[in-house]
């Protein structure tokens, strides 16, 4: 088969993938990538600010690229519709926690890690119970319990750490723990099981706006949190930003632009916190309380720093996935990434010394 045909042949099925979806690495027939025009990201109390400053602006300016779109995630999207969303064209970079964005490459995503936070902390991802269930104070209250959240996040990594350390483990598919679970991938589905009882409790990131909603109206109540120097904290609980690994090999300088703006919003929302609560509730549709909590509250993960050091984020991942695996983790004990995948999923010049780096 011709070079042409292969390369009509990959044209079409992108674009048959993509739809009306904005088109953001689609290759000539030479194979070098289109002049980026445009580029469509996620809406987020970070982007938002990004975007209202200027910040992406100047940033994407600088290498010609003239519009930038923000999307919001649906109220009752699913945890992890971002990974589809990236593989398909929708965003140019998601944004998740570690554990997640590993087991979203695990799983095929041909994705590559561009940033990561620096630790996370005890304050991020609580174990929550209602505040009228006199019944459940603390973690030891939960044996036979039921709890529910999505399995490929946060939700399910942090409350594993403190629940195993505490003797209860959770159930998996392959063996009965001492707490009954259920995953659910839907935010206002398990918020709704938890308020009606229907489940006893869930684990939240408080810095989400749905849960400090539930948080600062005093309708549930924190009963457990991470370890402070756990393997959650350290590792399966920071930030992430990945993107299609064809998008970053053709536009590595659009992932530079991105990074260094975000970096800016970041930096001046902890600086400006009222000024940015009021961006952000603008933009994603929440009241300026529930936005300022989401930049000043110890739980807040969207205007976290960045990790510099490429082999420190490797180290973190091989960290975590060995221990997640040690107790039954039944996802990344079928499909974990050797140290090698491990390398080559975290891309090096995006950190400090690399050639697209913020750091250096």
């Amino acid at each position: 088969m011709s070079n042409q045909s292969i390369s009509n042949k990959r044209h079409a099925a992108a674009l048959l993938a993509l739809s009306a979806t904005l088109i953001l690495w689609l290759q000539t027939a030479s194979g070098a990538p289109q002049p980026l025009k445009s580029i469509t990201l996620q809406l987020d109390p970070a982007t938002a600010v990004a975007q209202e400053k200027g910040f992406f602006k100047e940033a994407f300016d600088k290498i010609d690229i003239k519009e930038v779109k923000l999307i919001a995630s649906g109220s009752a999207e699913l945890l992890g519709a971002e990974a589809a969303n990236l593989n398909h064209g929708g965003i140019a970079v998601a944004q998740r926690m570690i554990y997640p964005a590993v087991v979203h490459h695990a799983n095929g995503l041909d994705a590559v890690i561009v940033w990561e936070s620096e630790p996370s902390d005890k304050y991020r991802t609580p174990i929550i119970a209602r505040v009228d269930n006199k019944e459940i104070n603390q973690v030891q209250d939960l044996e036979g319990r039921k709890f529910a959240s999505s399995r490929v996040s946060c939700y399910w990594t942090a409350p594993t750490e403190i629940l195993t350390k505490a003797g209860l483990p959770l159930d998996s598919r392959k063996q009965q723990g001492r707490v009954r679970y259920q995953s659910m991938d839907n935010n206002a589905a398990v918020s709704a099981a938890l308020l009606s009882g229907s489940i006893d409790a869930t684990a939240v990131h408080l810095g989400a706006s749905g849960a400090a909603a539930l948080y600062t109206s005093g309708q549930v109540k924190v009963i457990g949190r991470s370890p402070d120097d756990g393997v959650y904290v350290n590792g399966a609980g920071r930030v992430s930003y990945f993107a299609m690994r064809s998008f970053v090999e053709n536009y590595p300088q659009a992932i530079q632009a991105f990074l260094v703006a975000v970096d800016r919003a970041k930096a001046w929302a902890r600086e400006n916190p009222d000024e940015a609560a009021v961006i952000v509730a603008k933009a994603t549709r929440v009241p300026e309380h529930i936005a300022k909590f989401q930049i000043t509250d110890p739980s807040q993960y969207f205007f976290m720093r960045g990790e510099e050091d490429a082999d420190n984020v490797r180290g973190n991942i091989k960290t975590f996935q060995a221990w997640y695996i040690a107790q039954g983790d039944d996802i990344l004990s079928e499909r974990n990434l050797s140290d090698t995948q491990v390398d080559k999923l975290v891309d090096a010049r995006f950190f400090k010394g690399g050639a697209y780096s913020v750091y250096n």
